[in-house]
């Protein structure tokens, strides 16, 4: 399996695109996700991204994507989420990258107004629609599992319904090791994704607050996810370092360095890279 960083790490600490793609080659990585809105970007800086990867010899994998309105209850929110989940998808083929990770929010007021059913039914909906224009141009939709009540793919059993109940190969689940453990899903809980995983998120925390640290700076003991995820015969698909936030981003260098040592050494140890 390939290594790779969200540069989500860069952007929050300031340092701009160029810079950041250069230090994740330099630092070691094979490959990078790319935490961008195309609504956001100008020409130039689409342009910049595809040129300093390419100059790089770094491969774009992913492009990570929030869009929590696609299972509001309005429909015009949802339309707005859904046309600007394309528009990631659209520049995820531009960029020859593999799948768009995919975060699709929570249920409303405490599931105490809005049917939780119906929220449900309205991402499954939304999802097949994406997942057909993500087959179309032969993408993948890697869904997130966010370990928060109100989530609606908030563990392992969640995601599974999910998936099947959307029905549809584009679309598929990210593996998020940090996520798991504050969920309090096991790593057996893995196997019942066989065949449906699209991409691999790492992270460590303290186990009680989503946190996106370094591997060592936290309490997750890893080698068990890995051994599980390398169960699954996966070795096309991605694990990729996500950093959000670091405290001291004057020291965001050092911060990536450790975590990518961290990470090598944990995939060498068990057999995912070597």
């Amino acid at each position: 399996m390939r290594l790779g960083l969200i540069n989500s790490a860069w952007v929050q600490a300031g340092r701009g695109t160029a810079f950041g793609i250069r230090k994740t080659r330099e630092i070691g990585f094979d490959c990078i996700d790319v935490f961008a809105d195309p609504l956001d970007l100008d020409a130039r800086e689409r342009r910049l991204i595809r040129t300093e990867c390419a100059r790089a010899g770094l491969p774009i994998v992913s492009l990570p994507c929030v869009a929590v309105g696609l299972v509001d209850f309005n429909p015009s929110v949802q339309r707005f989420h859904a046309d600007r989940v394309r528009a990631y998808l659209d520049f995820a083929y531009e960029l020859e990258a593999k799948n768009v990770l995919l975060v699709i929010g929570e249920y409303i007021w405490q599931k105490e107004v809005i049917p939780p059913a119906e929220q449900w039914a309205i991402g499954v909906r939304r999802l097949q629609e994406l997942g057909d224009h993500a087959a179309g141009l032969g993408l993948e939709i890697a869904l997130e599992l966010e370990p928060f009540a109100m989530s609606l793919l908030n563990d392992v059993p969640s995601m599974a319904r999910f998936l099947a109940d959307v029905d549809r190969p584009a679309v598929k689940a990210n593996v998020d090791i940090s996520h798991l453990v504050l969920s309090n899903q096991p790593p057996s809980s893995i196997e019942a994704l066989r065949g449906r995983v699209a991409h691999v998120h790492i992270s460590d925390c303290d186990g009680k607050v989503h946190g996106d640290l370094p591997p060592g700076r936290g309490v997750v003991d890893f080698p068990p996810y890995l051994d599980a995820i390398k169960a699954l015969g996966i070795d096309d698909v991605v694990v990729s370092i996500e950093l959000e936030y670091s405290p001291d981003p004057e020291r965001i260098v050092e911060w990536v360095e450790e975590a990518y040592d961290g990470t090598a050494a944990l995939m060498r140890d068990a057999g995912l890279r070597p």
